[in-house]
């Protein structure tokens, strides 16, 4: 089959490589009809996280139909049926993810000896990532072997699109979990950090949820745009003092949620004096992420307010303001997506037309145009918010 491969930084290659084939009695091989490039994989792109290695098939957007099934799926899926396949690998019965809490599965990562080391504790397998995450293939493919597939799957009618149901396995969980993650209350202003593909489904997610004042920050004027179209205030950095505007919009006070949707590249194109540091640390191995945006978060938060971080950081960061974040009583919540935690009442909301996610689609290409597409889609060229593969 043919598949986007990683050979090393800036290295992305379309390839051909083995057919999947059935490992366990749990699994199944599905036949990708609709993938997706997502702004955790320019990540892997410029080798800031990791574990990767020439190879490695990349991927975490994606879905299909299952065409071969394992003995021991006792008819929870079956040939024929029309998938997403969530970026989360689930066993469904360990302790974590019996609590919903299915980005910390115990037992889906097979390499957990070696995130154990690193985290102290594994986490969940994860398609198409670092092998910190089980090194598992990903869905950039012409085929996907899926991995404890009675659990791990998100079943879909065939009355929708698949632009309309692809970004239920990562994006638009992430970004409701974000907005939930913040507890919104409708007297709350909600500002969103970066208008990329999570931030988009972040502010239709607060805007679901009954925030008075949603706020999303950006510079380029096609996502602000969007951002604007999805009922946000928009603010581009490069032409206004965020502090500034964030205080005359809510009197002085500060937002009362804040939401980090940028994660480790959240760095601003004009230097700054904590930019420098972050880019000049990063370059010599000192430090991994450059948390621009969870700098200026802490500050502009309202006291008592709350934090949410469903933008991915890698490794480590410096210079976090903890004496304000202290001091001002806020509080932290992030985490890789609970992504079937969300997904019955985030399908339901799509059949009954409260969304559509293909909104963020900006370009369609075929699988072999990946590599190409990860440079347009990193540069942002022709307006780029999103791209979908077609195997």
């Amino acid at each position: 089959m043919r598949a986007l491969v990683w050979h090393g930084k800036e290295d992305i290659r379309c390839d051909t490589v083995s057919d999947p084939e059935i490992q366990d009695s749990r699994d199944a091989i599905v036949k990708v009809t609709s993938c997706a490039i997502c702004g955790s994989d320019l990540h892997l792109f410029h080798n800031f996280v990791p574990a990767m290695l020439p190879g490695d098939i990349m991927g975490h957007e994606m879905m299909g139909e299952v065409v071969e099934v394992g003995s021991g799926l006792n008819g929870n899926l079956k040939v024929g049926d029309r998938i997403v396949v969530p970026f989360t690998i689930i066993c469904g019965e360990c302790e974590q993810c019996k609590r919903g809490n299915f980005s910390v599965c115990e037992r889906s990562n097979r390499n957990k000896y070696i995130a154990d080391k690193v985290f102290g504790h594994s986490t969940a397998g994860l398609f198409g990532y670092t092998h910190l995450t089980g090194g598992y293939a990903g869905g950039q493919a012409e085929y996907l072997r899926v991995p404890f597939a009675d659990r791990t799957h998100i079943k879909v009618p065939d009355g929708l699109t698949d632009e309309q149901l692809l970004f239920l396995g990562d994006i638009f969980p992430t970004g409701w979990q974000a907005a939930v993650q913040c507890e919104i209350e409708e007297t709350d202003t909600v500002v969103i950090w970066g208008c990329g593909p999570v931030g988009q489904m972040t502010i239709r997610s607060t805007v679901l949820l009954g925030a008075r004042q949603v706020v999303a920050i950006d510079r380029l004027p096609e996502r602000l745009s969007m951002a604007e179209a999805g009922g946000a205030i928009t603010i581009n950095f490069e032409q206004e003092s965020v502090v500034a505007r964030l205080n005359d919009l809510t009197d002085g006070k500060g937002p009362e949620k804040c939401i980090d949707a940028t994660g480790l590249e959240s760095h601003v194109t004009f230097a700054l004096p904590d930019t420098i540091y972050d880019r000049a640390k990063q370059m010599i191995g000192m430090e991994s992420d450059r948390p621009h945006v969870l700098r200026e978060m802490i500050y502009v938060c309202r006291p008592a307010g709350t934090i949410s971080i469903p933008g991915v950081y890698a490794g480590l960061v410096d210079k976090i303001p903890m004496g304000q974040a202290m001091n001002k009583g806020l509080t932290f919540r992030m985490g890789q997506t609970h992504v079937n935690r969300w997904t019955d009442d985030l399908l339901r909301r799509i059949e009954e037309g409260q969304i559509d996610p293909s909104f963020v689609i900006t370009h369609t290409a075929r699988l072999q145009d990946g590599p190409e597409m990860y440079k347009v889609f990193r540069d942002k060229q022709d307006s780029c918010v999103k791209v979908v593969l077609k195997p």
